[in-house]
């Protein structure tokens, strides 16, 4: 969703830090500046805001939900990369909505099949924190070549499920996507694969951020970008699995 991702352009951080360092010493004073304890307590926030629409929509499925949630939090997302400034109230209002979606989505893909929704919650949280030692440990370096490469990468998978969303009209789908057999599922892991590599770059940009002593509202907008990326790896993730239960 320069990234493909709306979220976390560097550049943008950078010239969201140059001015309010331009035009005043707001950065400067003492709990004005983002730190990355506070992004990281912002991302609990949301997630704890998100669960509230998440269990609702669980609870009460609807089709129309997860439209609402995903066109919705897409809208949310674009408005806030123009206007970061506004992340504080944004990004709330981004995890109500995504939670209509998630919670839908799990209820679609883990009807009748126990264990499934513990199984793709575990697994995720397993791979976030793996990828968040691997980019503490240094084992992969986020330099601009590897921003580039998985911008790419995010781009071109999300541009096939816009195609995927469309040919659905038609009742049509992209060949071997979020199938069964063993290209869908080679896909589908090579599609979790760069999401887990986009988190990388999320913790990077945690890490820019908090060095550019960028405003406190960037707080906001960087948790907001974590939550656009795990959100991608906890579908992808639930819907392989979905794969993989139904013996298909």
């Amino acid at each position: 969703m320069k990234s493909s991702n709306p979220m976390f352009n560097e550049n943008k951080m950078r010239a969201n830090a140059q001015v309010d360092t331009l035009d005043g010493d707001l950065i400067t004073r003492e709990g004005e500046v983002m730190t990355i304890g506070g992004a990281v307590n912002k991302t609990f926030i949301l997630l704890g805001i998100m669960m509230i629409t998440t269990v609702f929509s669980y609870t009460y499925p609807s089709q129309m939900f997860m439209y609402i949630g995903m066109f919705g939090g897409i809208g949310v997302v674009l408005y806030a990369n123009s206007n970061p400034d506004k992340s504080s109230w944004l990004a709330p209002i981004y995890a109500l909505l995504e939670g209509l979606f998630v919670g839908t989505i799990t209820a679609v893909y883990a009807a009748g099949t126990s264990g499934l929704i513990m199984q793709a919650a575990s697994l995720t949280i397993a791979l976030l924190f793996m990828m968040l030692f691997i980019y503490k440990s240094g084992l992969i370096k986020v330099t601009q070549k590897f921003r580039a490469a998985i911008g790419m990468a995010v781009g071109a998978i999300m541009l096939v499920y816009v195609v995927n969303f469309v040919l659905s009209f038609f009742d049509m789908n992209v060949p071997y996507l979020h199938e069964g057999g063993m290209i869908g599922i080679g896909i589908s892991a090579v599609i979790i694969v760069v999401a887990c590599l986009r988190l990388l770059v999320d913790f990077d940009n945690f890490d820019k951020a908090a060095a550019m002593r960028s405003p406190k509202y960037m707080e906001w907008f960087c948790a907001m970008g974590l939550l656009v990326t795990l959100i991608w790896l906890y579908y992808e993730v639930l819907r392989l699995l979905a794969v993989l239960s139904s013996g298909d």
